[in-house]
């Protein structure tokens, strides 16, 4: 090409440039319907034309326009998108607004990429969740408003306060690979980099656990109402990883060490930026939805955002509806879940009718957010980026924190197995359907299986319940053998994940009771059973294996099903007389199990216990493994709070004063209210404990006490190795406790003077609960 036609192309060239830069843009609409039908976050499309991600909102709101030279490089990007993601022929003709003209910022059903046809599913956005199947099989609102109006139900928030552990117990699967992640080291767009550029703490998305199931017509979970926009190939779906915490300083710190600017001065604002700043985390299970953007506000960043440094209602734990921060999140069209603005808000705005779900978690740190007693001390010695770090790590193994840990080990359940799909009917259209195996209605309880408060419990005999506990026994010290006195020591063994190993391959049932006289036994059929047990002659050494204060039956009671397949497994008859069962059953917790089980694992590995030690490389390893990262230990801790406090949350008690006795309160709404599959995990586990026991008995070991997952007993030296039987060539013994860090195996609990423990047992006191000290 000559000299002469190489300028006569730069003149056209920039001829081009100059009439672009003043020509008319796209409507406002349209703008953000071509940035999210590519799968791009305003935060890209900033970095890539060196403005705020504020510009872009403002451009796609229309409440401002682009100058030049940004503009030519924004009109550019919008005709490359349109040429990819034309718009729809129903919406082709529909008016323009006149470029820069003033917008309310509200989406319009031409705003997304979503198609016409996608499918209505329940569960995801805010105002349908794991609710919005009614009891009778069709779909049903849960956008109840509440206080005048203006709160709304949210119903994948918890039904009530976060209350730690309410009602807590005592004490094939397929990999799915996640997007591609960006290069080592190179941060997301906005963001300043870690000083290592070391990538997101834990296991990265292909963790995540799908749960078989065939695909369905259109069941892309991409395009789905609420799934939000579709990606672009190879591209992260969330760039700054699940949460953020919020310094005092206006800096977001990141999971994997590094920082986004924030310049919200107010909750408002603070919610419109984290919606646009790449923050949240994959789905799951490709039937759910993915987790919402997550900001964690230290006290310093809450008290830049105008909120209190405690909170005065400490009884309800919110802010009141009079509180400027309250009222300007409603002013800008927010609403608030019935938990309000507490410690864990949930601030969202209604699906729309394209199904875009807009929707963020703020957790209070100042408010007691993250309960000492799942996260140990972590908020009082932690710098904002180690708990980005911790609570990263927690999210990626886990799920991204809703709430208390009994909340978040309930949501799991969900996420993993959630209620709905979107199916075909007969008409070409779209409806809910129902995932196999998971739970999808409420449904209520047998009468011996409902807690006192509950209605069908009404007039029911106080001796004609479901007593389905974890141990809580001592041994008559009478019963100790002059063998036994002659010891030096008492050694507390405690099951690692106890409750956690009892839900693995654990049939529950999945619908609702069904009641029969006179049924055959089947230790497959979950349900709960009346039967007399009190004939079985048991080993007084030894707890009974049949209730939970380890005495032996006096007379006919209520069993779950692990307790009477016990007695079956001990060679005893068992004739139940009456049944509540539920024939539709199924391994509902697996995933469940699998998630924490693994969980759990990886960050005792970070802490330097792994499953290839020997068993005293194993019991050194957890002398030294709490001090070896305070912050991973608080994980830890959390991860093990989940499954204890997720189990008791499956029987959650009315809270508050406002409830009524005889009445019905929020939590017996939800799916995932059942007390029977709470009691068949506690059941399995207390007969697990059992297994074990008397396993030891036959080695001449037998406890001087049990509580929950511990049990002590006396030893001639301080230490397990002292104490399990092993046979010729040294391994353990078949079926007796094993030390190791896998769920099931048990670890040093701690280990005291046998006569503190005879004198505790002399006074009435359960060693078990003493010896750790």
């Amino acid at each position: 090409m000559s000299d002469a036609e190489n300028a006569l192309f730069a003149a056209v060239d920039a001829l081009v440039e100059q009439a672009a830069a003043h020509g008319e843009l796209p409507p406002p609409a349209e703008r953000r319907r071509l940035r999210e039908a590519a799968g791009l976050t305003r935060q890209q499309v900033a970095g890539a034309l060196d403005v705020s991600w504020q510009a872009v909102a403002a451009w796609e709101s229309g409440r401002a326009v682009p100058r030049p030279p940004k503009r030519a490089a924004y009109a550019r990007l919008l005709e490359r998108l349109a040429e990819r993601h034309p718009q729809p022929a129903e919406q082709a003709g529909a008016s323009r607004p006149a470029d820069g003209a003033a917008g309310d910022g509200k989406r319009t059903d031409g705003a997304t990429g979503a198609r016409e046809d996608a499918p209505p599913t329940a569960g995801v956005g805010p105002d349908a969740g794991p609710r919005g199947v009614a009891a009778g099989g069709g779909p049903r609102s849960a956008a109840t408003e509440r206080v005048r109006g203006v709160v709304a139900d949210a119903p994948d928030a918890p039904d009530a306060p976060d209350a730690y552990g309410a009602d807590a117990a005592p004490g094939p699967r397929t990999e799915r690979k996640g997007a591609a992640a960006r290069p080592s080291g190179a941060p997301a767009p906005g963001r300043r980099p870690a000083a290592g550029g070391s990538d997101r703490p834990g296991k990265p998305a292909a963790d995540a656990v799908a749960v078989p199931g065939p695909a369905q017509p259109g069941d892309d979970a991409a395009a789905l109402p609420g799934a939000g926009p579709a990606r672009a190939p190879g591209a992260a779906p969330y760039p700054a990883g699940p949460l953020v915490v919020l310094d005092g300083a206006a800096l977001a710190h990141t999971a994997d060490g590094g920082t986004l600017h924030c310049p919200a001065a107010t909750v408002p604002e603070l919610v419109e930026w984290a919606l646009g700043a790449g923050i949240g985390q994959e789905r799951l299970h490709r039937h759910g939805r993915d987790a919402d953007p997550l900001v964690v506000l230290t006290e310093a960043a809450a008290e830049r955002l105008g909120l209190p440094a405690r909170l005065t209602d400490r009884r309800n734990l919110r802010l009141p509806e009079e509180h400027p921060v309250v009222r300007d999140l409603l002013a800008a069209g927010w609403r608030l879940t019935r938990r309000g603005f507490g410690p864990w808000a949930r601030v969202h705005q209604p699906v729309e009718a394209h199904g875009t779900r807009r929707c963020v978690q703020l957790a209070v740190l100042p408010w007691d957010a993250l309960d000492t007693r799942a996260w140990s001390d972590l908020t009082a010695f932690a710098t904002p980026g180690e708990l980005a770090r911790a609570l990263g790590t927690y999210a990626t193994r886990v799920l991204t924190p809703r709430g208390s840990t009994a909340v978040n080990g309930l949501e799991l359940m969900t996420a993993l197995r959630p209620p709905t799909r979107p199916v075909r009917d007969a008409t070409g259209g779209w409806t809910s359907g129902h995932v196999a195996g998971s739970l999808a209605v409420a449904v209520d309880p047998a009468p011996p299986e409902a807690p006192d408060e509950h209605p069908v419990a009404a007039g029911r005999d106080p001796h004609d319940v479901l007593d389905e506990e974890a141990y809580e026994w001592v041994r008559d010290p009478d019963l100790l053998s002059d063998a036994e006195c002659a010891l030096p020591h008492a050694v507390g063994l405690d099951v690692n994940m106890a409750f956690a190993a009892a839900a693995n391959r654990l049939r529950v049932g999945l619908g609702a009771p069904l009641h029969t006289d006179g049924p055959r036994f089947d230790p497959k059929l979950p349900g709960a059973w009346y039967a007399d047990l009190s004939g079985i002659a048991t080993d007084p050494r030894l707890p009974s294996p049949f209730t939970p204060t380890g005495q032996r039956p006096t007379g006919p009671a209520w069993y779950a099903t692990p307790t009477l397949a016990y007695a079956a497994e001990l060679g005893h008859p068992v004739r139940p007389l009456e049944a509540w069962l539920r024939p539709e059953a199924g391994p509902y917790l697996d995933p469940w199990y699998t998630r924490l089980r693994d969980a759990y694992l990886a960050t005792m590995a970070d802490l330097g216990v792994t499953k290839d030690l020997t068993d005293a490389d194993f019991l050194a390893a957890m002398e030294r493994h709490r001090g070896a990262d305070p912050a991973t230990a608080a994980v830890l801790s959390a991860i093990k709070a989940t499954v204890k406090g997720g189990i008791g949350k499956l029987r959650e008690r009315p809270q508050g004063a406002g409830h009524r006795p005889g009445g019905r309160w929020p939590a017996l709404e939800r799916p995932t209210w059942r007390p029977d599959i709470r009691a068949a995990v506690i059941a399995q586990a207390r007969t697990n404990m059992h297994r074990k026991m008397a396993r030891m008995a036959a080695h001449g070991h037998f406890p001087l006490a049990v509580l929950s997952d511990c049990v002590v007993y006396p030893a001639p030296g301080p230490s397990p190795l002292d104490l399990l039987p092993r046979t010729g060539d040294g391994a353990p013994a078949p079926g007796v406790f094993r030390l190791g860090v896998s769920p099931g195996m048990v670890k040093l609990e701690g280990a005291r003077e046998l006569w503190w423990a005879a004198e505790l047992m002399e006074q009435g006191h359960n060693p078990a609960r003493h010896i750790k000290e």
